[in-house]
């Protein structure tokens, strides 16, 4: 699982996460859902130990994810994009990253296949993808060694609507086989579709989190549920004297 505890991050006078805390457990897909600029991206970054909180902690089954021997096949993750320089083939990119990490190349054709890339366009360089295309490559790379986590930053960003029908059955399959499945998205009616819970943010804090058809049961829906949350944290932020 994924554990996020406290975690505080500040980039000068920009406060990007303000004590976090979150669990996101095996075999279930939960959302990070808010507006762009929330946090979500910074939250994701600490636990992939891209940054470093300056307090707090977050663990992927049970370690930073620098501790573990070989991150990749403990914890896959895709940000913006594919990640892969432009001049690159696809290929060739994911050849590379399974060779450092002791990986077969027979994984590599295998997360193309997986992806929907077709054999077609696995030797054109990344510069010739279109963005839908880039963000396969990226879930591929996240793929590639079979983690028993894997983190998405906006999947659906760049898919046309047969790619997000895609996607949703490639999420909730991977949570079906008992994977730690975390995506962010500030698309309320696709994370509802996809997500088994929540965590909601705003303003780089959770405002509240819970099962999505609790939540659905309670609101309507869960863009309903977002924002009557989010109007009650920003009053009780305004009572407290809090600015941002």
């Amino acid at each position: 699982m994924i554990e996020v505890t406290n975690v505080t991050k500040t980039h000068g006078p920009i406060t990007s996460a303000d004590q976090v805390s979150f669990t996101a457990e095996a075999g279930v897909v939960t959302g990070l859902l808010g507006p762009n600029g929330a946090g979500k991206s910074s939250v994701m970054r600490i636990i992939c130990d891209l940054d470093r909180a300056d307090a707090g902690r977050a663990t992927v089954c049970g370690r930073r994810y620098r501790e573990h021997p070989i991150p990749m096949l403990i914890a896959g993750a895709q940000f913006e994009g594919s990640g892969a320089h432009p001049s690159r083939r696809a290929i060739d990119h994911l050849r590379w990253i399974a060779r450092t990490n002791r990986l077969s190349d027979t994984r590599v054709t295998e997360v193309l296949d997986l992806v929907d890339l077709q054999p077609r366009d696995w030797k054109r360089r990344v510069r010739e993808y279109s963005l839908g295309m880039q963000q396969r490559l990226g879930i591929a790379s996240a793929l590639l060694g079979d983690p028993q986590v894997v983190i998405f930053d906006e999947p659906a960003n760049g898919l046309d609507p047969i790619g997000i029908q895609w996607l949703r059955g490639l999420l909730t399959g991977l949570a079906r086989d008992g994977k730690t499945v975390l995506l962010s998205s500030h698309l309320m009616g696709e994370t509802e579709m996809i997500a088994d819970r929540v965590v909601l943010m705003d303003r780089s804090r959770v405002i509240g989190e819970g099962e999505v058809s609790a939540l659905v049961k309670a609101h309507g829906n869960l863009e309903k549920a977002f924002f009557e949350r989010l109007e009650l944290s920003r009053q009780q932020g305004s009572n407290t004297g809090d600015a941002r």
